[in-house]
């Protein structure tokens, strides 16, 4: 398990996806639709209500929120580039994309129904971020955190570990993806006593397990998109995408299937 010290700062996160947008967003996977049911249902999710995204990236969840017509969608995303990006593919009324780590929004208090962060809180620190978007949040508003996990513990992952030894020696993400900790997306005891702690009340979290298929080209587009490749520098990084697609190629016949996670944790200021 690597130590504290391998972890790449959460500070990192606000410029690691950036490197080539367009790949970004058509390499990774959606998020299942049992995600935006379990938001209907049990965050509130519908016309008219404004929401707060953190960490919006490339649009991935955006586009499926703008759907179900809110009044106002406010995307905080850090990234210069991949706010210009989801700036020019999304050109709607409703959404405002706003360059800036949530830490230094300024926005007033009690603005939102809906506060939502998709597979970014983890680049947060969650205590304190909890705490501003209860106060963000009018009485009644919700926050959802979701999370598409790459692999767990319980499901064998054949591809993960015939690719482990090409990661060796390199930093991970405070995702936990990789490593032999809990995800953060799958550990349910440290969310659940987050949001408690912030004076939500939580819901039991939803877990969907799926599958994702790949072909090589796919896997090496994929692992481009990782925070901890993108931290390498670039002839490193190219020899660990290529390492990756070959191994697709020769011990998988062209054909690689990454067990995944959804994970979904909805909060309520009462």
């Amino acid at each position: 398990m690597a130590m504290a010290s391998d972890v790449l700062a959460r500070s990192f996160g606000k410029e690691a996806f950036g490197l080539d947008p367009q790949n970004y967003h058509t390499a990774r996977p959606a998020y299942p639709e049992l995600v935006w049911d379990a938001l209907r249902n049990r965050a509130g999710l519908r016309r008219g209500i404004s929401i707060l995204e953190i960490g919006a990236g490339t649009g991935l969840a955006t586009e499926r929120l703008l759907e179900d017509r809110p009044h106002r969608l406010l995307a905080v995303e850090p990234d210069r580039r991949l706010a210009r990006f989801l700036r020019g593919r999304l050109d709607k009324e409703e959404l405002e994309v706003v360059e800036t780590p949530f830490e230094k929004l300024k926005v007033p208090e009690k603005s939102f129904d809906l506060v939502v962060s998709a597979t970014a809180f983890h680049w947060i620190d969650a205590a304190p971020a909890l705490r501003r978007i209860h106060r963000l949040l009018r009485a009644g508003g919700t926050v959802a955190l979701f999370w598409n996990v790459f692999g767990d513990g319980v499901r064998p992952d054949p591809f993960h570990r015939a690719t482990a030894h090409l990661f060796s020696g390199h930093r991970t993400s405070p995702s936990g993806g990789g490593t032999t900790k809990t995800p953060y997306g799958l550990d349910v005891g440290a969310r659940l006593g987050e949001l408690a702690e912030a004076g939500f009340t939580a819901d039991e979290p939803e877990l969907i397990d799926w599958t994702l298929t790949l072909d090589p080209p796919a896997v090496r587009r994929l692992y481009a998109t990782y925070s901890n490749v993108t931290a390498l520098p670039a002839d490193e990084r190219e020899r660990l995408l290529s390492g990756l697609e070959k191994v697709a190629e020769t011990e998988f016949a062209g054909v690689v299937t990454r067990n995944m996670t959804t994970s979904v944790y909805t909060g309520r200021r009462e």
